[in-house]
Formats: structure tokens, sequence, C-alpha cells
């Protein structure tokens, strides 16, 4: 089912209007603290944006991903690293869940998970294991019934203020991503060490730190799926991943187009708004142009997505083209701005800081590039 136009502008006045009273106001601060904004997700959670892809008989709101872009592209325009937090826990850690858990594992995580009351992490990346994620080296090892957990997660998104961990281990030593297995990790179970909370260049309300696993045990039925599953799995969620990092992406890019537009109309120099000039006006054309370019690719990935298409060359080309396409268009609005585009008293320098991040995060743009290459070329 694709997102009615009725539905989407609903579901935009709605962010629009909480991000306008609760959002905004304090984005600033949030940012130069790197404050993670609780109050502000668990509102967020009432409102079912914490289980956007969750059907209802879970708890969920049984949206569409067409709805979930449209949630995630207008929180990014008032605030990426909230509309990160919200996008890691669906799309990553709740989803990996809806798709590969067993009945058992449904009902116990992803009532609470879509009801905002546990938040989601999801840990692939390793310190030797970014791009090459078949190199992890956290290992799970059977004990008695059980398994106990040894390694570690790094740039893991709401990793200290989660509640549950969807975490990727090799199971099987010596061999490759195929030895790789999925488990569910509550972060409050022993052996599990919260490490440093990273100061990052940008999206700085959303939470991102390490993980330790130090001797952490866990039950048998905290496996997902069959063992040595867990790599494919994560392909499959990173292919849902990246159509929401492609939103995000679109977020940030409208959120500085439209303060490049204001600041346009009202800058003036040489007695007239910069507006009046070809040269603002030839930027704000490009910029609008690839912004709309890369929602409707964003967009096509998730119907194909919503239809149960296979969507990897799909994602990866809305994730590629979006995400560049933000950096871009930030600093285009930074260099409207001119000088007062370089202090923090105006919003673009902050989108400009968001908006790196989206050509790194669920797979570079190299990655990207080589995937949608392997996918043409059929291997």
């Amino acid at each position: 089912m694709s997102t009615t136009q009725t539905q989407a502008r609903e579901i935009r006045e709605l962010i629009r209007s909480l991000a306008q009273a609760e959002i905004t106001p304090f984005a600033r601060k949030w940012d130069e603290g790197s404050e993670f904004p609780r109050d502000v997700v668990g509102k967020l959670g009432e409102l079912g944006l914490l289980g956007v892809l969750v059907p209802d008989e879970y708890g969920g709101a049984g949206l569409t991903y067409g709805d979930y872009i449209v949630v995630v592209e207008e929180l990014a325009a008032f605030e990426a690293g909230v509309a990160l937090t919200v996008a890691a826990h669906n799309s990553l850690c709740t989803n990996h869940i809806l798709l590969f858990g067993d009945e058992a594992q449904k009902r116990r995580w992803l009532p609470p998970l879509a009801r905002g009351e546990v938040l989601g992490a999801w840990g692939l990346t390793e310190p030797e294991a970014g791009s090459d994620a078949g190199g992890t080296r956290t290992v799970a090892t059977r004990s008695g019934d059980g398994w106990v957990l040894r390694g570690s997660k790094t740039f893991t998104t709401n990793a200290s203020v989660g509640g549950v961990a969807v975490i990727m281990a090799r199971t099987t030593p010596g061999t490759d991503h195929h030895g790789i297995s999925a488990f569910l990790v509550p972060l409050d179970a022993a052996g599990v060490v919260i490490g440093r909370k990273e100061d990052k260049l940008g999206m700085r309300t959303s939470d991102t730190a390490s993980l330790l696993f130090e001797e952490c045990r866990l039950p048998g039925d905290a496996l997902i799926g069959r063992e040595g599953e867990g790599f494919v799995q994560a392909m499959e969620v990173l292919d849902g991943g990246r159509i929401s990092i492609a939103a995000l992406s679109v977020g940030i890019a409208r959120g500085a187009l439209d303060a490049a537009v204001a600041y346009s109309k009202q800058r003036r120099q040489f007695s007239r708004p910069i507006s009046q000039f070809q040269a603002i006006r030839i930027k704000l054309a490009d910029m609008a142009t690839a912004t709309d370019a890369a929602r409707l690719l964003t967009e096509r990935a998730a119907e194909a997505k919503d239809a149960g298409e296979t969507v990897t060359l799909l994602s990866s080309q809305a994730k590629l083209f979006a995400s560049e396409t933000a950096v871009h268009v930030c600093e285009e609005a930074v260099q409207i701005h001119g000088g007062y585009g370089y202090i923090k008293d105006y919003p673009v320098e902050k989108y400009w800081r968001d908006s790196k991040l989206c050509t790194i995060g669920e797979g570079t743009s190299e990655i990207q590039r080589l995937v949608i290459a392997r996918e043409l070329l059929g291997g």
C-alpha cells in the first residue's frame, strides 16, 4: 500500500507541530551539549513514531515504508540527530526482529519497542570491521543451553540509551561471513559494558557509543533465526536502513534549502535582496532540483520495499544520491549565507555538519557505488 497524499500531509503536520514547539527552540542547546532529548523521543513513542513499521498486532502503527520515509524526512528537516535516533530504532533494531525473529521474540520485544518504552540499538560495526562487515571479530560460543558473547561494537546508535540491541557475532571461527549469527542482547545484561559516548562533528543529539561484551551470557533463545544467518539478515536489514538514510538526507537538504531561501529574501546587498541576483537564483534552483530528485529516488525505493521487491540496487542508489545531495545542498546554503553561514546563530552550519554522516553511515558512498555496480553487472 502506498502512502496517500492526505496521510503524508497529516504525518508532516503532526511532526511539524511537535518540532516547532519542542525541538527547534532547544536544538542549538542540545547540539552544543551533545544532549540526548529523552522527553522528545518519549513523545515520539507516544505518537507511534517508534513503531511505524510494526504491525498493530504487536502494538505498532502498522504503516508502510512510504509512510516511514515521510516521518524520517520531516524530523530531519528540523533536527537530524532525532531523526537518526528514530531511523536506527525503527529500521535496524526493530525491523531486524520483525523480519527474522520468531514469534516469542516478537511478542517479547516488539510491543515495548513500538511504544518507545525501550529504545533499540543494532551492532554490526567494529574497530576492525567497518565496510568489511564480514571481518566481524565479536564471537559467540555455545555454553550449555546458551551462549557466551565476547567482543565489541563501535559507532552504535542508541547504545548508551537503549534497552536492547541486535548484535552480529561470529559463531563459527575461521569462516567468512557465513559464520556470523545475530543475537538479541538486553543492554542491562551482565557482561555488557557501555563504552565511551562519541563526541561527534554532527548529529550530536543522537547517542553514539561503543559496546563491550565481557563474558556476556545469553540464553539459547537469544539467537535470531538460525546459526550462520546473521550476515545475510544484516544485509537485508541494511537494504531498508539505506532507504532511511536517504530520507534523512532529503530532510537535511530540505531544511538547508528552506533556510537559504528565507535568508536570500531578507539579506540585502547593493540595496536589494540577494534573492534577486542571478547567481543566487541559479544556486537555489539547482539545490531544489537535486533535493526533489533525491526524494523521488527515495520514494521509488520505498515503494519497491512495500511491494516486497528486492531493493538492494534501489536503496543503494537512493542512499548514494540523496546523501551526496545533502552535503552539496548544505554547502551551497552556507555559501549563500556568506560569513553568517559559518556561525552558529544561523542553522545552516549545523545542517552542513549533520549532512556528512549520511555519506558514511550504513555503507559509505564508495561502498554504495560498488553495490550498484555489482547489481548492474550481476556479480
